[in-house]
């Protein structure tokens, strides 16, 4: 809440130092625990005068024409100016100072701030989400005098509340403000906050050879509940350490707000944590230490005991367990979601080069452990301790990993499993997702994603595209799918759900190589051929994003839009001529002569290439057609007087654009 509240206090700043006229340098914010800080850079004192012409009606116009005009203006008739028989009025306003317009902004963006949660606090009227004690407002040093609810602005704060003096005290400026905060104990820069727990933190492993387990989303945390914050080291009862690292380090950071520990000469976690205190204690946290220490003994007990019971029941009673969750209303239980993913790992197995038994069999285990203990408590762990206890029965080490890392990728930062059996398993689990909800009408919506479809077309395309794997969407992939739900009732045919899924395959592989710098118009142009192979488009996007950028490219894309532009308008009048093209026709130019064999030896080239998914290639036969264009249009006349040299051209012009839509539908290319 409180990084987002920065930005809405910057947002809501702006936009109404905008509205009221007054331009500035810098808008910076800093939130923390106890205080949120809005610092403007380069505010005029004013703003300035403005003067606005605003035109009226005709001098002769009705008379109630008039009198609505100098209505609206708050101008008497003698006040307008006339000019070449137009009435118009000239506005003049006065700026006003700075001073006086914030008191208004303030108390409009306090009032109205977007908190996710917010009370009313005592008498007043005030939501918000903590009690607001004081309003430090100042410009040009001095105060902004305005009252919010009781609450007086000023120009007094006061430091931490155990470290600092306990006293309020009085700042002039922002640089003042920071100054002495800091000097109470308060770093109101989350930026500062976090360098301080990292440098302090990693000191404390390094004075006894350990090393701090990095974790960004951690730091973000509790950077956020400290003001003065104090990394401390800890004591792990180091019997804990035969519990799966990955439960440790969860105890640790969801519980508990800690840091894991490592050890730097062996692999795995060393015997200790780090907690972030809000104070610096006078016995150097020793009895910080050991406090928490304690607390952690009681969660990891817990831990203990679900990894231990777990191992007593075996993946048997879980799978049962399964058939009496729902996993939607409209496409059953987690049990049928289990066998239509099996059934589809199965179906992808052989094109992944794994096992289909294999496959079958990790798809029937990866989602048992959702009706384990662990995972009931730690529900991140899913997967993870699927894989620990799959290795626990005695399961190989292939299908283990595959039931361990089933989830992946879960985000664009999440690494592509490469095992055969693992993406199988992977695979066939995104795609009932995606096929499932799309085929009960449960699309993504706007900025709406409730069922995470978008970051499973993701996956798919990233585990499609990383590993090589040559499917066809429709035909492979979305057609399994929908078979392996065939008890489902469904909203939508079967073709439908198809379609609308390849749509949304395209829409996220254009994401994807937008932020690769990709042009999402050659992905068009590429998925406008009917090709559903992830791979193969991918290369022809990438070929003919580098074909494009050379001279011959460009050029011969202007060729191309100008005889498809051509042949449009002649198809209004009637149906384009049809049949070869002919050469050596009487008094037939050199340069449609030049252009009709080349036209043909592209044609070659490129279905040759395009056979062998030589892209490179292909783009190299379509070059050969930039210079034949040029002199085409330079010197022929395409809608000649003679119907007969008038039709020839045409279908040259067609077959060109034949030769280059074999490549990719360069209509669909800006440019």
């Amino acid at each position: 809440m409180q990084q987002g509240a920065a930005r809405d206090l910057e947002r809501m700043a702006a936009d109404r130092l905008k509205a009221a006229g007054l331009t500035y340098d810098a808008l910076t914010t800093y939130a923390g625990p106890r205080r949120l800080t809005l610092v403007v850079d380069g505010l005029p004192a004013a703003t300035p005068d403005r003067e606005e012409e605003l035109k009226g009606p005709k001098a002769s116009a009705p008379e109630q024409a008039l009198e609505g005009f100098l209505r609206k203006t708050g101008l008497t008739r003698d006040q307008l100016v006339e000019r070449d028989g137009v009435l118009f009025a000239v506005i003049s306003q006065k700026g006003q100072s700075t001073a006086a317009l914030i008191p208004g902004m303030v108390d409009q963006i306090v009032r109205t701030f977007p908190w996710p949660k917010s009370m009313r606090w005592g008498s007043g009227t005030l939501r918000w989400v903590r009690p607001l004690k004081r309003i430090v407002a100042l410009f040009d040093s001095a105060v902004i005098p305005f009252e919010i609810d009781g609450i007086q602005s000023g120009d007094t704060t006061e430091g931490h509340r155990f470290l600092g003096s306990g006293k309020p005290f009085a700042v002039r400026d922002f640089a003042d403000y920071r100054a002495k905060l800091e000097r109470e104990f308060v770093l109101i820069d989350v930026a500062d906050r976090k360098l301080r727990i990292l440098e302090a933190a990693k000191k404390a492993c390094d004075d006894i050879g350990l090393a701090l387990v990095d974790d960004d989303g951690l730091l973000d945390e509790v950077a956020g509940l400290a003001e003065w914050p104090t990394p401390i080291l800890g004591d792990m009862d180091p019997q804990f350490l035969d519990l799966p690292p990955e439960v440790v380090r969860l105890s640790m950071k969801v519980h508990q707000k800690y840091f894991a520990v490592r050890d730097v000469a062996h692999i795995g976690l060393a015997p200790h944590f780090v907690v972030v205190a809000n104070v610096e204690a006078s016995d150097g946290g020793k009895a910080l230490a050991a406090g928490n220490s304690r607390v952690l003994s009681a969660r990891l007990n817990d831990a203990r005991f679900f990894w231990d019971e777990d191992r007593k029941v075996g993946f048997g009673p879980w799978q049962e367990k399964l058939s009496g969750v729902t996993f939607h209303a409209k496409l059953g239980t987690l049990a049928d979601r289990v066998d239509r993913i099996a059934a589809l790992a199965r179906e992808i197995a052989p094109l992944v080069r794994a096992d289909p038994d294999q496959a079958e069999k990790a798809a029937r285990l990866a989602k048992a452990d959702l009706a384990s203990g662990m995972v009931g408590e730690f529900p991140e762990l899913q997967g993870v301790m699927g894989g620990y206890y799959a290795r626990a029965f005695g399961e190989p080490d292939a299908i283990a990993d595959a039931i361990r890392d089933h989830y992946k990728p879960q985000g664009p930062g999440d690494s592509v499993p490469t095992a055969p059996l693992t993406v199988a398993v992977s695979l066939a689990d995104k795609l009932d997702t995606l096929v499932g909800f799309f085929a009960i009408d449960e699309k993504p919506t706007g900025s709406k994603d409730p069922f995470a479809l978008r970051r499973a077309a993701l996956g798919v395309i990233r585990l499609v595209l990383e590993n090589g794997v040559r499917i066809s969407l429709a035909e492979g992939a979305v057609s399994a799918a929908l078979a392996a739900q065939a008890g489902i009732q469904r909203a939508v045919d079967e073709l439908s759900v198809q379609t609308e899924v390849l749509a949304f395959f395209a829409d996220r592989l254009k994401v994807l190589l937008r932020d690769q710098g990709k042009r999402h118009d050659l992905v068009d142009a590429v998925f406008a051929l009917g090709d559903d192979d992830l791979v193969r488009i991918v290369r022809r996007v990438e070929a003919l994003d580098a074909f494009l950028a050379t001279d011959d490219g460009a050029n011969l894309l202007a060729g191309y839009k100008r005889a498809s532009n051509i042949l449009k308008a002649e198809e209004k009048k009637g149906a384009l001529p049809t049949g070869m093209v002919e050469t050596g026709l009487p008094n037939q130019p050199e340069e449609e002569t030049k252009l009709a064999f080349a036209a043909a030896a592209a044609a070659t080239a490129v279905d040759a290439a395009l056979e062998t998914e030589d892209f490179a290639a292909a783009m190299t036969a379509l070059a050969a057609l930039r210079a034949p264009v040029d002199a085409f249009f330079d010197k022929v006349m395409v809608n000649s007087n003679v119907p007969a040299e008038r039709d020839n051209r045409l279908k040259l012009l067609g077959q060109v654009r034949g030769v280059m839509g074999r490549v990719a539908d360069f209509g669909q290319i800006a440019g």
